[in-house]
């Protein structure tokens, strides 16, 4: 069994600057709070759906070397713990899983709440932070981190400046959502 300091060779996610959830991602929840807070408020929310995941997202992690409160910030806002998909499918049936691998991008693997998705989706994710590193090697970890959370959404592609990663994904805060969702998991158990 590993422990969350061996998953950690991607950066330090509580050391990732954030601004949190977009307006427009507040929005879907009807929450009246934007930033770190509407973030925090939607991972609570979907936090005993994805905690049902806990193990296998465990599981994928320690496999990975990626700290697992990351998988699972990705899981709520993907598919809001599986709450948001239709027999496992979103994003009008292109995406499968808790974790939306795009079919017109990969040829997905596994049920949707399987180990195989799991798997297939952390392996995308640490594909990109490998390229974001690649492209843009005097970042820190925790800034080729974020970049790379970034373009698991919008493709490394999209990544062009720190300050700006955000802008073309979803909500346009895809980043910042995703790391103030694994910043709370990290202080509840993750």
């Amino acid at each position: 069994m590993c422990t969350v300091t061996d998953t950690s060779i991607y950066g330090d996610i509580t050391k990732v600057d954030t601004t949190g959830a977009s307006e427009e991602t507040a929005k879907q929840d009807k929450l009246s709070v934007t930033g770190v807070a509407a973030s925090h408020k939607m991972m609570s929310m979907d936090f005993n759906r994805v905690n049902k995941y806990k193990i296998l997202i465990n599981k994928v992690a320690c496999a990975n070397q990626i700290d697992p409160a990351i998988i699972g910030a990705i899981i709520s806002r993907e598919s809001r713990g599986g709450n948001a998909l239709i027999n496992g499918w979103g994003d009008n049936g292109n995406a499968l899983g808790l974790m939306q691998v795009d079919k017109n991008y990969h040829t997905v693997v596994g049920d949707w709440d399987s180990v195989e998705h799991l798997q297939q989706g952390t392996e995308i994710l640490t594909g990109m932070i490998k390229s974001i590193a690649a492209k843009f090697p005097t970042w820190t970890k925790e800034q080729q981190l974020k970049g790379g959370i970034s373009a698991y959404n919008a493709g490394t592609i999209n990544v062009r400046t720190y300050s700006s990663m955000d802008i073309g994904t979803t909500g346009n805060d895809y980043a910042n959502d995703v790391t103030a969702r694994a910043q709370w998991l990290k202080n509840n158990g993750y």
